[in-house]
């Protein structure tokens, strides 16, 4: 395949980085939760036709990336030549669709090209409530994933332009507050439409041949940063353990080990000593311990290469089925946010050897989430209120570590 000049190719990126800020705004502006609006627990992209991701809005999180990465693989291998233009794809679990916790709901939208798949627009929202045993789906306690909420594999939300609307009956049948679920969903469907529309506009300007050009590139260019920086650390083994304190279900002390193996550009983060899955929902499915990762190495090597498919193929990580930090079915995994923030902890550690002027101690470690609900004696409609706890950074080698400011 044909490179563009760099000029161009720089255009074109930042071009679609544009239609990603703009779908961000768009669906943080037209939600109905506080999740979303207030908090910005959501995230936008662009994929290229084999779903690989290719650029990813200013704001979006890297554990969202993982689960829109894991959407294009189960979609592939359940829809694969059977997508078409107007088509909008949902799906949320963690078990069958790429996710990494129910709440997450993630939406694709093929952009097409002369009757051909040129890109895929997606986007994903922490939606308040996915039903389950508690008000707001992340309640301790839980010790499978269907205690959870509503597990959604990959299905066509709509089909060829038009809404799938027993579909969307069956999702909002099973959630708390569903006025406000349905206001989140067609946020998320406007966000797709607008990013499709903005896409073509694109396409239009600068030629498919060169939008084409420009995916790869910008995903081998990010690679090979990648490695540079890889290369950059001294040859060896870098280790570090932590543990979490429990699982909520009679689990203490659960372990998370990794050895971080170095050999000149190339970088492999072995789970092998982490402890096994556990009965509480602080499991983590393998793409969620993936985001991790590798948004721990590039705020190491380089922050500001960009976060695409290049970052994902420069990590190699080894991490067994049924441990912690790649749990199988029926693992409940509501909490894994709490796990995350400890492994990026344990990579930190690792990697602290190689990186002493850069590495800031241990964070908070935890990720809180308080839920408000109950039934208005008014109306008789149930209410819902989702919030997150944030908490302070670690010491910076020079500096105190920064505020947890929520």
């Amino acid at each position: 395949m044909n490179s563009i000049d760099p000029i161009t190719l720089e255009i074109v990126f930042n071009a679609l980085r544009s239609v990603t800020d703009e779908t961000y705004v768009a669906l943080m502006k037209s939600a109905y939760s506080t999740n979303i609006k207030e908090r910005h627990d959501h995230s936008t992209a662009i994929m290229d036709p084999g779903g690989r991701l290719v650029a990813q809005s200013a704001g979006s999180l890297p554990i969202h990336i993982a689960s829109m990465s894991g959407l294009m693989s189960a979609l592939f291998e359940k829809f694969d030549g059977n997508i078409h233009e107007g088509d909008i794809f949902v799906s949320n679990d963690p078990h069958e669709a790429g996710g990494t916790h129910l709440p997450d709901i993630n939406l694709a939208m093929p952009v097409f090209v002369n009757g051909e798949i040129h890109s895929f627009v997606c986007n994903i929202a922490h939606h308040a409530d996915v039903g389950g045993m508690a008000p707001g789906s992340m309640a301790g306690g839980m010790s499978e994933i269907y205690q959870e909420g509503l597990r959604i594999p990959v299905i066509r939300l709509f089909r060829r332009g038009e809404l799938v609307t027993d579909i969307l009956d069956l999702l909002l049948l099973n959630v708390r507050v569903p006025l406000e679920r349905r206001g989140d969903y067609f946020a998320q469907i406007s966000a797709c439409r607008l990013g499709e529309r903005r896409l073509q506009e694109v396409i239009l300007k600068h030629g498919k041949a060169a939008l084409t050009a420009a995916y790869s590139d910008i995903i081998s260019r990010t690679q090979r940063r990648m490695a540079d920086g890889v290369e950059s650390i001294r040859d060896g083994t870098y280790t570090f353990g932590d543990v979490m304190d429990g699982d909520g279900l009679g689990t203490f002390d659960v372990a998370i080990v990794v050895a971080v193996h170095v050999n000149g550009r190339e970088i492999t983060f072995d789970f092998s000593g982490t402890a096994d899955q556990v009965k509480g929902n602080i499991n983590v499915t393998l793409n969620a311990t993936q985001a991790a990762v590798c948004y721990s190495l590039k705020a190491l090597l380089d922050p500001e290469i960009p976060n695409n498919q290049g970052v994902l193929d420069a990590v190699q990580i080894v991490a067994p089925a049924g441990t912690l930090v790649n749990a199988v079915f029926p693992a409940p995994v509501a909490a894994r946010a709490n796990t995350c923030q400890r492994i990026i902890d344990v990579v930190l550690g690792a990697l602290a050897e190689a990186f002493p002027e850069r590495v800031v101690a241990a964070a908070n470690g935890a990720n809180t989430t308080a839920v408000f609900s109950g039934i208005d004696p008014r109306s008789g409609a149930s209410y819902l209120y989702l919030e997150t706890l944030g908490g302070g950074m670690g010491g910076r080698p020079m500096k105190d570590g920064k505020d947890g400011v929520q």
